[in-house]
């Protein structure tokens, strides 16, 4: 999530305090004394490594997980395990990237935190281009536009996921049996349509979302982590039982452990159920593997499970592009009016994010859409220029800038290619899925 801060004082301002997004503003703004001393806040109130790793598999796990099985179906079942490992390794090398030069401006403007639009800005101040220099803030800006669209965008996904499980589970509710072990066709009850479905759960996203203090959110995290955890134990126990085969930690210093070692878990993840779920279902995967379980009691339960766990999700991602609008437009208006105004505006994000996946209903197309377009971009694009930016002056490799450049360039072509083909897929619909951008899993 992103560290990214509100910026108006009178509401609530902590954009200059590095405030742990564990703590509310308040807290955080108690933490610095009046002579403005250095003090790094994960030294007193941040959270363990333990919870650092927690966050970090939460934040990695969701529906873009589950719709990796297509992804691998329309790569194959060697190249599409095989992209997923490098794009995995070229991704936590980027965060690695991003990270060291973080820890650079930190150092030196002597600093106790720095987030991800500060360091493109800082690294841009460092670059040896007078223009990028003189623009330097359009850095942040940028920043903060991908992130708004990476976590609306996903979001909008959150509202498709819902609408097609709730959808499935209800239409099959009349055949569902107690058999578990075969997938066996059933005559679906004909219901509404599934952006009637979207509609319904907008209400009660909305009241969900009117939840503004990170700290609340907390009890709401737990339970998406234990419906997922079980719904995915599930879903291996199905597909491995049936194939034919048979931002703050009290020690900063543990956090590139933390980094490799959950996103080695991650990757292996992804992979795993990527390729186990293609193997089980071949050319029957849909957008999420959830919609291929059998429809007996106990997997149902499991897509309500998972579904649930969505629902409490959709929350902890649109925090962050609330903490980037809200405050905008709630600095500009009297005292009075600034909690009118954070709940209108909040209503408004729920509903466009509602309205732009009923204009897009495909699960497939939305995920893809939105890894191409920004996952692509601050997860590849944006780290190793960042790198060159901010080590040029002091001298780096020529195999070192070739490299970064590389990298730019490979997610430069996936931003592209992928935009182009889900565009094209949404003018021009095919029978055949479009392939999910693996990206957006490692964003």
């Amino acid at each position: 999530m992103s560290t990214q801060r509100l910026r108006n004082e009178d509401y609530r301002d902590y954009s200059s305090t590095d405030v742990s997004p564990e703590e509310s503003p308040s807290e955080g703004l108690n933490n610095f004394s009046s002579s403005g001393s250095y003090q790094r806040f994960g030294e007193s109130n941040g959270t363990t490594w333990f919870q650092t790793l927690i966050h970090l598999l939460k934040s990695n796990i969701g529906t873009g997980l589950l719709g990796l099985p297509l992804a691998v179906r329309n790569a194959g079942i060697l190249m599409g395990p095989l992209s997923l490992l490098v794009i995995g390794l070229v991704a936590v090398h980027c965060m690695g990237i991003l990270v060291k030069c973080a820890h650079h401006f930190c150092h030196r403007l002597n600093k106790p935190f720095v987030d991800y639009g500060d360091t493109v800005m800082y690294g841009l101040e460092a670059s040896p281009i007078s223009w990028l220099r003189n623009n330097a803030r359009w850095g942040r800006h940028i920043v903060d536009f991908f992130l708004i669209v990476t976590q609306l965008g996903f979001c909008c996904v959150y509202f498709v996921f819902l609408a097609d499980n709730f959808k499935q589970v209800i239409e099959a509710a009349n055949g569902t049996t107690t058999n578990c072990h075969n997938n066996e066709t059933v005559i679906l009850t004909p219901t509404m349509d599934s952006r009637l479905y979207m509609l319904a759960f907008l209400p009660f996203l909305v009241l969900l979302v009117f939840v503004r203090n990170l700290r609340a959110l907390s009890i709401f995290s737990l339970l998406a982590n234990i419906t997922m955890v079980v719904s995915l134990v599930m879903i291996y126990q199905f597909i491995v039982q049936v194939l034919p085969l048979e931002n703050k930690m009290k020690d900063p210093g543990k956090f590139s452990f933390i980094l490799y070692g959950g996103m080695a878990i991650i990757t292996v993840l992804y992979i795993s159920l990527g390729s186990l779920g293609y193997l089980q279902f071949g050319a029957k995967i849909q957008g999420s593997i959830t919609l291929n379980l059998p429809n007996c009691w106990l997997y149902q339960s499991v897509k309500l499970l998972y579904s649930i766990g969505i629902f409490f999700t959709y929350a902890l991602q649109f925090y962050v592009p609330a903490e980037i609008i809200i405050p905008f437009f709630v600095a500009r208006v009297p005292e009075h009016w600034k909690l009118v105004v954070d709940l209108s505006m909040r209503t408004m994000l729920v509903c466009l994010t509602c309205v732009l996946a009923i204009l897009i209903p495909r699960l497939d197309l939305v995920i893809s859409l939105v890894g191409s377009v920004s996952s692509s971009a601050l997860a590849l694009i944006i780290p190793p220029l960042l790198e060159i930016a901010t080590y040029h002056s002091e001298g780096m490799s020529p195999v070192t800038i070739a490299k970064d450049a590389l990298i730019s360039l490979l997610g430069f072509v996936g931003f592209v290619v992928g935009t182009y083909v889900t565009l094209y897929e949404l003018i021009q619909p095919s029978s055949t899925p479009v392939f999910v951008n693996s990206t957006s899993a490692f964003v």
